[in-house]
Protein backbone atom coordinates (compact mmCIF):
# COMPACT_ATOMS: atom_id res chain seq x y z
CA UNK A 1 0.00 0.00 0.00
CA UNK A 2 1.38 3.20 -0.64
CA UNK A 3 2.16 6.38 1.88
CA UNK A 4 1.14 9.65 2.39
CA UNK A 5 2.08 12.94 1.48
CA UNK A 6 2.29 15.22 4.53
CA UNK A 7 3.46 18.76 3.00
CA UNK A 8 4.40 21.79 5.53
CA UNK A 9 5.15 25.36 4.57
CA UNK A 10 6.20 28.40 5.85
CA UNK A 11 8.15 31.57 6.37
CA UNK A 12 11.55 31.56 7.52
CA UNK A 13 11.59 31.42 11.42
CA UNK A 14 7.60 30.85 11.52
CA UNK A 15 8.85 27.38 13.81
CA UNK A 16 8.32 24.54 10.65
CA UNK A 17 11.90 22.79 10.97
CA UNK A 18 10.90 22.39 14.84
CA UNK A 19 7.41 21.08 14.30
CA UNK A 20 8.63 18.28 11.42
CA UNK A 21 11.65 17.71 13.92
CA UNK A 22 9.27 16.26 16.49
CA UNK A 23 6.45 14.92 14.18
CA UNK A 24 9.76 12.63 12.57
CA UNK A 25 10.28 11.09 16.36
CA UNK A 26 6.77 9.92 16.65
CA UNK A 27 5.06 7.17 15.32
CA UNK A 28 3.60 8.81 12.01
CA UNK A 29 5.89 6.57 9.86
CA UNK A 30 6.82 9.98 8.26
CA UNK A 31 10.31 9.54 6.13
CA UNK A 32 11.90 13.53 5.43
CA UNK A 33 11.69 13.95 1.58
CA UNK A 34 15.44 14.85 0.31
CA UNK A 35 15.51 17.25 -2.25
CA UNK A 36 17.66 17.88 -5.28
CA UNK A 37 19.86 21.35 -6.01
CA UNK A 38 22.75 22.16 -8.02
CA UNK A 39 24.65 23.88 -5.42
CA UNK A 40 27.55 22.16 -3.75
CA UNK A 41 27.79 20.95 -0.27
CA UNK A 42 28.46 23.03 2.36
CA UNK A 43 30.25 21.91 5.49
CA UNK A 44 29.63 18.39 6.36
CA UNK A 45 26.80 18.34 3.92
CA UNK A 46 26.98 14.60 2.26
CA UNK A 47 24.86 13.29 -1.29
CA UNK A 48 21.66 11.79 -0.16
CA UNK A 49 21.75 12.56 2.88
CA UNK A 50 21.09 16.43 3.23
CA UNK A 51 20.25 16.88 -0.34
CA UNK A 52 20.69 14.58 -4.08
CA UNK A 53 23.47 17.02 -5.46
CA UNK A 54 23.59 17.13 -8.81
CA UNK A 55 25.15 18.81 -11.63
CA UNK A 56 23.53 21.60 -13.73
CA UNK A 57 23.47 19.79 -16.92
CA UNK A 58 22.38 16.43 -14.87
CA UNK A 59 19.39 18.19 -13.06
CA UNK A 60 18.21 19.59 -17.21
CA UNK A 61 18.47 16.49 -18.37
CA UNK A 62 15.68 15.02 -15.27
CA UNK A 63 14.02 18.13 -15.96
CA UNK A 64 13.52 17.23 -20.12
CA UNK A 65 12.51 13.39 -18.73
CA UNK A 66 9.68 14.67 -16.29
CA UNK A 67 11.61 12.95 -13.24
CA UNK A 68 10.80 15.69 -10.78
CA UNK A 69 7.19 16.26 -8.78
CA UNK A 70 8.09 19.68 -8.84
CA UNK A 71 11.43 22.10 -9.46
CA UNK A 72 12.18 25.71 -9.61
CA UNK A 73 15.55 27.83 -10.67
CA UNK A 74 15.88 29.98 -7.72
CA UNK A 75 18.76 31.68 -9.80
CA UNK A 76 20.67 30.63 -12.71
CA UNK A 77 21.50 27.48 -12.94
CA UNK A 78 20.73 27.20 -9.27
CA UNK A 79 18.01 24.61 -9.28
CA UNK A 80 16.04 22.80 -6.61
CA UNK A 81 13.30 19.95 -6.89
CA UNK A 82 11.61 17.08 -5.34
CA UNK A 83 12.79 13.97 -7.89
CA UNK A 84 9.88 11.26 -8.09
CA UNK A 85 11.83 8.51 -7.74
CA UNK A 86 12.61 10.09 -3.79
CA UNK A 87 8.39 9.75 -3.13
CA UNK A 88 8.68 5.78 -4.76
CA UNK A 89 11.65 5.63 -2.57
CA UNK A 90 10.02 6.07 0.78
CA UNK A 91 6.46 4.51 -0.22
CA UNK A 92 8.46 1.19 -0.90
CA UNK A 93 9.72 0.96 2.69
CA UNK A 94 5.78 1.55 3.78
CA UNK A 95 6.62 5.06 4.95
CA UNK A 96 4.19 8.53 4.53
CA UNK A 97 6.61 11.22 2.90
CA UNK A 98 7.17 14.81 5.16
CA UNK A 99 8.08 18.02 3.54
CA UNK A 100 9.68 20.93 4.44
CA UNK A 101 9.44 22.75 1.01
CA UNK A 102 8.74 26.43 -0.21
CA UNK A 103 5.11 27.55 -1.00
CA UNK A 104 5.18 27.38 -4.34
CA UNK A 105 6.21 23.38 -4.47
CA UNK A 106 3.68 22.72 -1.69
CA UNK A 107 1.05 23.79 -3.40
CA UNK A 108 1.96 22.17 -6.36
CA UNK A 109 2.71 19.25 -5.01
CA UNK A 110 -0.27 19.16 -3.62
CA UNK A 111 -2.25 19.86 -6.56
CA UNK A 112 -0.54 17.28 -8.36
CA UNK A 113 -1.32 14.16 -5.60
CA UNK A 114 -4.66 15.81 -4.29
CA UNK A 115 -6.37 13.37 -1.23
CA UNK A 116 -3.45 11.63 -1.26
CA UNK A 117 -1.20 14.73 0.15
CA UNK A 118 -2.39 17.22 3.37
CA UNK A 119 -0.67 20.99 3.03
CA UNK A 120 -0.03 22.57 6.16
CA UNK A 121 0.92 26.25 6.56
CA UNK A 122 2.70 27.26 9.46
CA UNK A 123 1.48 30.68 10.36
CA UNK A 124 3.70 33.11 13.04
CA UNK A 125 1.76 35.12 15.20
CA UNK A 126 2.64 38.31 13.42
CA UNK A 127 5.26 40.00 11.22
CA UNK A 128 6.55 41.75 13.85
CA UNK A 129 6.89 38.41 16.25
CA UNK A 130 8.27 36.33 13.33
CA UNK A 131 11.46 39.69 12.78
CA UNK A 132 12.19 39.03 16.60
CA UNK A 133 13.10 35.62 16.17
CA UNK A 134 14.57 36.16 13.09
CA UNK A 135 16.52 38.61 14.91
CA UNK A 136 17.19 36.59 18.08
CA UNK A 137 18.23 33.69 15.79
CA UNK A 138 21.52 35.58 15.27
CA UNK A 139 22.04 34.34 11.56
CA UNK A 140 21.40 36.79 9.58
CA UNK A 141 22.33 40.86 8.97
CA UNK A 142 19.96 43.43 9.23
CA UNK A 143 19.61 42.98 5.43
CA UNK A 144 18.86 39.61 5.47
CA UNK A 145 16.29 40.05 8.07
CA UNK A 146 14.56 42.56 5.81
CA UNK A 147 14.31 40.41 2.78
CA UNK A 148 13.37 37.28 5.06
CA UNK A 149 10.27 39.82 6.23
CA UNK A 150 9.52 40.81 3.17
CA UNK A 151 9.33 37.28 1.27
CA UNK A 152 7.27 36.67 4.67
CA UNK A 153 4.67 38.71 4.08
CA UNK A 154 4.11 37.59 0.22
CA UNK A 155 4.74 33.64 1.68
CA UNK A 156 1.88 34.34 3.90
CA UNK A 157 -0.73 35.54 1.12
CA UNK A 158 -0.62 32.40 0.61
CA UNK A 159 -1.78 30.54 3.48
CA UNK A 160 -5.33 30.36 2.76
CA UNK A 161 -4.58 28.01 -0.71
CA UNK A 162 -3.51 25.38 2.26
CA UNK A 163 -5.74 22.44 3.76
CA UNK A 164 -5.05 23.13 7.15
CA UNK A 165 -3.31 26.93 8.90
CA UNK A 166 -1.03 27.17 12.26
CA UNK A 167 -0.30 29.69 14.24
CA UNK A 168 2.67 29.14 15.55
CA UNK A 169 2.76 31.31 19.32
CA UNK A 170 3.67 28.37 21.43
CA UNK A 171 5.39 26.18 19.97
CA UNK A 172 3.78 22.74 22.05
CA UNK A 173 0.56 23.63 20.89
CA UNK A 174 1.44 24.16 17.48
CA UNK A 175 3.24 20.87 17.49
CA UNK A 176 -0.40 19.32 19.44
CA UNK A 177 -2.15 20.60 16.62
CA UNK A 178 -0.13 19.41 13.72
CA UNK A 179 -0.09 15.74 15.44
CA UNK A 180 -4.25 15.84 15.62
CA UNK A 181 -4.10 16.65 12.29
CA UNK A 182 -1.89 14.11 11.13
CA UNK A 183 -3.75 11.61 13.07
CA UNK A 184 -7.16 12.49 11.55
CA UNK A 185 -5.39 12.55 8.18
CA UNK A 186 -2.83 9.41 8.05
CA UNK A 187 -5.67 7.24 9.55
CA UNK A 188 -8.65 8.55 6.91
CA UNK A 189 -9.11 6.09 3.86
CA UNK A 190 -8.90 7.09 0.63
Amino acid sequence: MSGKLVILSAPSGAGKSTIIEHLLKKDFKLEFSISACTRNPRGNEKHGVEYYFLPPEDFKNKIVKNEFIEWEEVYEDHYYGTLKSEIDRIFAKGNNVIFDIDIAGGLNIKKQYGDKAISIFIMPPSVEELENRLIKRGTDSPENIKKRIDKAKFEISFANKFDKTIINDNIDIAVYETEKILNEFLNKKI
